[in-house]
């Protein structure tokens, strides 16, 4: 079974809307929506890792960020680490460089869209933070 650290970002906007990204239809888990990020390569930081992965996939470069929580899944086949951080500054406008779709969706409607199990947790995280009367389940 294969490990995967990814870092991902919780990138919100001035209206404190959170962007999701779907994955490519051949990707692991493909079709299903994701907060941005990617793998961490050997010997790079979690920082230089969202850093380079937020500007290669959606052109910002990001400022203020904060450690929101880690999740662990295995998925069978896969096992994976995300380190969750919310980016609360940015500069440059966000757009899907790698031709996936983006939306900006409120905290309380994230449970509208379907995610990879992983990011399940980042959705309650998420609703807990912005929107404490969020139940998602």
């Amino acid at each position: 079974m294969s490990f995967v650290h990814v870092a991902v970002g919780v990138i919100l906007n001035v209206d404190r809307e959170v962007l999701i990204t779907q994955r490519a239809l051949h990707a692991h888990q493909g079709g299903l929506w994701e907060f941005p990020g990617g793998k961490v390569e050997k010997g790079e930081s979690l920082t230089d890792a969202l850093t380079r992965e937020l500007r290669e996939e959606l052109g910002i470069v990001i400022g203020r960020t904060s450690a929101l929580l880690e999740v662990r899944h295995d998925y069978g086949d896969k096992s994976v680490l995300l380190d969750v951080h919310v980016v609360w500054e940015y500069s440059g406008e966000a757009r899907g460089l790698e031709d996936q779709p983006l939306a900006w969706v409120a905290p309380r409607e994230l449970s509208r869209y379907a995610f990879p199990a992983a990011n399940l947790p980042i959705v309650t995280a998420i609703g807990e933070m912005f929107a404490p009367e969020i139940v998602v389940g």
